[in-house]
């Protein structure tokens, strides 16, 4: 059966409908791909947003963190420099009366040395003492501090045993130790006296030897 002439134009009328109306859909397929790839740049315009601000962030506590450290230094200087004067005002308060409180303990002692150190032959310090008491054979050796630790016993009972090493002159002398303090903790005072030293308080406006009278010291 031939087609007429008008199913042929119904046919190509057809046609371009169909064709107009997928070129349409390719326009509106288009534009959502336009409209996703917008998303996309404006979420990656997000992210990169994001990532600045965590970078300023990380930048703002890394400076932070820098400047506290800086704080923190400056700060332990200050305070090792307070604990340095402190201990300096120790001695300045025992020096006085040290003799004094020693002779009443027993011992013929009659000057006193302060600020001693030993050097190695390179000239490096290698020990330092506050303050010597002595006479002709008997040496007192005392470590100033204004509130010691056990770990400043320790400290000082190793300067005692290396004592005769680093001063050869004192070598026949006997040998004892000492801690003075402005504030002397309990259970320091306690540990330095089983150790065998003598324990110095301020009492007042004055310093006193915190060993009973009948305590026997530990001799070098």
């Amino acid at each position: 059966m031939e087609t007429t002439h008008e199913e042929i134009w119904a046919m190509l009328r057809e046609l371009v409908a169909s064709q107009q109306d997928i070129a349409q859909r390719f326009k509106e397929t288009d534009k959502k791909f336009q409209d996703t790839d917008k998303k996309f740049q404006d979420t990656d315009k997000k992210f990169q947003d994001t990532d600045k601000k965590f970078q300023d962030t990380e930048r703002l506590l890394k400076q932070q963190s820098q400047e506290t450290d800086r704080k923190i230094k400056a700060i332990s200087t200050q305070i090792g420099q307070l604990g340095n004067r402190l201990g300096q005002f120790v001695e300045e308060m025992v020096r006085p009366s040290i003799v004094k409180l020693f002779h009443d303990r027993g011992f013929d002692v009659r000057q006193v040395l302060q600020n001693l150190s030993a050097q190695d032959a390179q000239g490096k310090i290698i020990t330092q003492i506050d303050l010597l008491v002595l006479n002709t054979d008997v040496a007192i050796v005392v470590e100033c501090k204004s509130q010691p630790s056990t770990d400043d016993v320790n400290e000082h009972l190793e300067r005692l045993d290396a004592f005769k090493i680093n001063f050869h002159q004192y070598a026949n002398f006997r040998i004892y130790g000492a801690i003075a303090a402005m504030v002397l903790p309990q259970k320091v005072n306690e540990y330095a006296i089983r150790k065998g030293l003598y324990c110095l308080a301020q009492s007042g406006d004055t310093m006193t030897i915190h060993n009973e009278t009948a305590f026997v010291p530990k001799q070098w």
